[in-house]
């Protein structure tokens, strides 16, 4: 079974974007995704500030 995320509340901190979404379970999620192009980096958070923390350190190695 695929999720189907409904973002909400995107912010673009770089080339990261951070965006809240819930998830199959009604819990707030937060993830983090580079854009660039072959960097392949995303993570889920339990909190938007680790989200954000994540987007602003994030260097990408592509």
């Amino acid at each position: 079974m695929t999720a189907h995320h409904r973002f909400r509340d995107v912010i673009r901190i770089g080339p990261v974007q951070v965006a809240s979404s819930y998830d199959g379970r009604g819990r707030d999620k937060h993830t983090a995704a580079c854009t660039a192009p072959r960097c392949g980096f995303s993570a889920d958070y339990d909190s938007r500030a680790a989200a954000e923390l994540a987007a602003r350190t994030h260097r990408c190695t592509a």
